[in-house]
């Protein structure tokens, strides 16, 4: 028997695209819309307002249609207060829970609308202490009450910015013809005002950095403190003391490109020394680490996540080996972030990606449009794509932001320079 329930949108539905997302889900499930009520705003400003009838051939087919409508941010009318099961035992979760998005989500409790914290994707909502909040499975203890259904939850997907920024870019086709230059200027333009507005930047980063010849340029941008967080593996920390103790990477001399004597070896005895100093950080304190991305974290004391993998040779005594720790670990440090870079890395890019919130400003730079694209498909459409060395635009990115900041200093001292009297 057909089945019917009315959904309403609202905000920048039209050049955000989410009305005509709707129609194409509802379509592509052989489902049934009519629209009842349609507002469009006036302004570049104003928001819309749609509220549509969906039809399903039964209540199982509508339910399936509205659960992947209600992911793209429609919901119900007068919504009813979200539902909680208590958890029977240590992860494992009520059936039919629900699963989240990267969007800002709301869950109706009481009768009042609560934001949901922590937001990110494949995660459940929890009721603790009065408070909504994103759990992951593993997370989930006996007795936590869980989310169930899609009743009393609102999702809010980005919206399209109302002013011109590199984000107009978001979900758009990742492509190496993009304006370059232009783009590292713009996004060089957003890191600036991030930290001149005390916002947190986090770069995500693999060893490519170094290997082309950026390590410098992103060691100037931590020591000037444009790197709130660095995320990255066993292979970025070791090719940077490889550089600063040897002059190599992966054995090959950086300034001539060419394999040094025995530089074979340099990989190892990089993971040793440090391994013999006992940690990056005593190796600093000792003197044998002098310079480099992770000298410059440590001596500026920005907090990093090395992640390990199966792959890792050593690994440095920083390594965290345990998955799901170095997850965590890695939750913690973007949780509160306002932009994040990643450069040159494909997996640790995508395991960030899955830690954010879809308001998170995301970069992503690397010469494979691949790890872009990838990156998109698994849920961070937020991110925007440069297909380029990451040898050639950090360096590039660096030079911007020093424009940036010669050119604020230069218009604060016109400012504060006394004007000359009458005579």
């Amino acid at each position: 028997m057909e089945a019917m329930r009315e959904i309403e949108l609202r905000g920048h539905i039209i050049d955000s695209f989410l009305l005509p997302k709707v129609f194409d889900k509802v379509m592509d499930m052989n489902g049934e819309f009519e629209i009842l009520e349609f507002e469009i705003g006036k302004h570049k400003t104003d928001t819309s307002y749609a509220r549509l009838m969906i039809r399903g051939k039964d209540q199982e087919h509508l339910d399936d249609i509205f659960g992947e409508l209600h992911r793209l941010g429609a919901y119900v009318p007068e919504a009813e207060d979200a539902v909680f099961v208590k958890a029977p035992k240590d992860k494992v979760v009520p059936k039919g829970f629900y699963s989240t998005t990267n969007h800002t989500t709301y869950v109706k409790v009481d009768g009042e609308w609560l934001r949901v914290k922590n937001q990110k994707m494949d995660s459940l909502i929890v009721l603790r202490n009065g408070s909504a909040v994103c759990s992951t499975l593993g997370h989930i203890k006996k007795g936590d009450r869980v989310v169930i259904g899609n009743s009393g939850i609102r999702v809010v997907p980005p919206e399209r910015p109302r002013g011109h920024t590199i984000f107009d870019f978001m979900g758009s086709q990742v492509s190496s013809e993009r304006p370059s230059q232009s783009l590292i200027r713009e996004i060089a333009e957003e890191i600036f005002e991030a930290h001149e507005r005390g916002g947190k930047i986090v770069v995500v980063g693999g060893p490519a950095i170094v290997h082309t010849g950026g390590q410098q340029a992103l060691a100037e941008l931590v020591r000037k403190g444009y790197v709130d967080a660095l995320l990255a593996g066993n292979a970025l920390a070791v090719h940077d003391v490889e550089y600063n103790l040897y002059g190599t990477s992966l054995g090959m001399d950086l300034r001539t490109a060419e394999l040094a004597p025995e530089g074979h070896k340099h990989h190892l005895y990089a993971i040793s020394e440090i391994t013999r100093a006992g940690s990056l950080k005593e190796a600093v304190k000792q003197g044998v680490l002098t310079g480099g991305i992770m000298y410059e974290c440590i001596v500026n004391d920005i907090p990093y996540v090395l992640a390990g993998s199966i792959r890792d040779d050593g690994p440095l005594p920083d390594v965290i080996s345990d998955s799901m720790k170095a997850q965590d670990l890695m939750r913690e440090q973007v949780k509160d972030a306002d932009i994040v870079l990643m450069m040159a890395t494909m997996l640790h890019s995508i395991a960030t990606g899955n830690c954010l919130s879809s308001s998170v400003r995301t970069i992503c730079v690397d010469i494979n449009p691949a790890t872009v694209t990838k990156l998109m498909d698994r849920g961070t459409a937020q991110a925007i794509g440069i297909v380029t060395d990451v040898g050639t635009f950090l360096p590039w990115l660096a030079e911007e932001i020093d424009s940036l900041e010669k050119s604020r200093k230069k218009q604060a001292i016109t400012v504060k320079a006394p004007k000359k009297k009458n005579r």
